[in-house]
């Protein structure tokens, strides 16, 4: 048996959840995917929410079973996931209701009347973050205005689930700089956003820094002999920052392309980049596990495609792996989409609002029938590679930063037609990089951590820890 322990890497997202394992062939690392679950937002009545506590049902099978697989005991347990949403917390800090889901239309009508408290442009100086709906300061702000007290406790989903598993009620770094309540000078909760918006910094939770070892497993799993002295981290836990320490490079002439159900175009930048332009074209200034910045913008993805297959499948199967066979086979289209049509944003029959856009620019709609499935997805695929070549074209534009190459993580990695659309338009060669790179940044904090507690997670320090875990590494799905 090997006797230096494993680790579990527990990465929530907004189409699928999952629990990987990694252990060691002598000195070499082995990780496999244990357990995968559906996830997906849940209406209730006009609202949608998360089902939390399916999620937890669901990790806590994955959780057994990688500690029935890891007899030489578990390490750590880290915990990544999408940004902006958020548990609050009764006082034995147990959830208060279901956690509502950034897509819920509440968070944008409450915008408008945030703006009049504090204006957007003074939002972006402060925080350098995206003007979106889905930020976690419009949802706070959509609370108070529903009656919800202020003083509730919350907690961002994937620390809350480091907190159901027995860890203090923390904020990652990475992961609370995507609330647009973080003051990009002091790496702190901005006192004058709480104070514009009447909301109470009292309520949000400690802040701590990628890579904190917060405390032992608590909960009903500490009983295993796996999880005896198994240490929760806080690794990057803002999904994208672990996928960026994911990529194994260590010089920073690259772009990164984080495409799944949400495009991330950007680059890592050694301070926020906060001009009008930034603000104007959509960019965003989100901390990276190495302490310095994902500056980024951020559209839709793959939710477009994924919305489409709800629609084509109430008549057949439509797997991804055929609709991109099938369009790799037809021209391309004279035209792309827009994809920051706000229409986009929501659940729904996406075949007719993309038909509906087209018809408002003059443009003969698609038949939206199943037999069509290949023409829409060759036009989605087409219209995100063209997205994603004028936002790099901005990037440098604004930065200056000279880049040689698109390094491409996520699920689109696997898409060889968007990769070479991508490089097609954009001019740079695609790095295909993990698919699961979120999941390897979160072992390469962790792995780095428990070998060197005190040392700096620094760029050269995680792509060192980064390359020994590549896409090879991975093994099958073992549920």
């Amino acid at each position: 048996m090997n006797s230096r322990p494993a680790m579990v890497a527990i990465d929530l997202g907004a189409e699928s959840c999952r629990v990987s394992l990694l252990q060691w062939q002598g000195d070499a690392p082995a990780i496999r995917m244990v357990h995968r679950f559906a996830n997906g937002p849940v209406p209730h009545g006009q609202s949608l929410h998360w089902d939390l506590d399916r999620i937890c049902r669901e990790l806590d099978p994955g959780l057994r079973q990688c500690a029935e697989l890891a007899p030489e005991g578990i390490a750590s347990i880290g915990v990544t996931g999408w940004a902006v949403d958020y548990v609050r917390l009764d006082p034995q800090g147990q959830p208060v209701a279901s956690p509502y889901c950034y897509r819920d239309l509440r968070a944008a009508r409450a915008m408008a009347e945030a703006h009049q408290r504090i204006s957007p442009e003074r939002l972006y100086a402060v925080t350098g973050v995206q003007i979106q709906s889905i930020n976690t300061v419009y949802q706070l702000y959509a609370d108070r205005l529903s009656g919800i007290p202020v003083g509730t406790p919350w907690v961002n989903l994937p620390e809350y689930i480091l907190h159901w598993l027995g860890a203090p009620r923390v904020a990652e770094y990475t992961n609370a700089s995507h609330t647009a309540l973080l003051d990009t000078t002091t790496k702190g909760w901005s006192q004058e956003i709480f104070d514009a918006l009447g909301l109470d910094a009292a309520a949000a939770p400690e802040l701590v820094p990628p890579g904190s070892v917060l405390s032992p497993v608590r909960n009903p799993l500490r009983a295993l002999p796996a999880f005896q002295h198994t240490r929760l981290v806080a690794p990057a836990c803002h999904d994208t920052a672990s996928a960026i320490a994911g990529i194994p490079a260590k010089d920073d002439s690259w772009a990164y392309i984080s495409s799944g159900t949400w495009s991330l175009v950007g680059a890592l930048l050694p301070a926020p980049h906060k001009t009008p332009q930034a603000c104007r074209k959509g960019f965003t200034n989100l901390g990276a596990a190495t302490g310095d910045i994902l500056f980024h913008c951020g559209i839709p993805g793959m939710w477009l495609l994924r919305q489409c297959r709800n629609v084509w499948e109430e008549t057949a199967p439509c797997s991804l792996e055929d609709l991109t066979d099938a369009a790799q086979k037809l021209p391309a289209p004279e035209y792309a989409l827009d994809l920051d049509d706000p229409a986009f944003l929501s659940p729904g029959d996406m075949p007719a609002r993309i038909n509906d856009q087209l018809a408002a620019r003059g443009i003969a709609p698609l038949s939206s029938g199943y037999e069509a499935a290949p023409v829409f997805a060759r036009l989605i695929f087409h219209s995100l590679a063209h997205r994603y070549a004028a936002l790099l074209r901005d990037l440098r534009e604004m930065t200056g930063k000279p880049l040689d190459r698109i390094c491409m993580v996520g699920g689109g990695s696997r898409n060889q037609l968007l990769n070479t659309i991508t490089a097609q338009t954009s001019g740079l060669p695609v790095q295909r990089c993990s698919a699961e790179s979120s999941t390897l940044g979160s072992f390469a904090i962790q792995w780095a951590r428990i070998e060197h507690p005190n040392a700096s997670l620094d760029a050269g320090c995680l792509g060192r820890y980064a390359g020994h875990l590549n896409q090879e590494a991975i093994g099958a799905h073992v549920d």
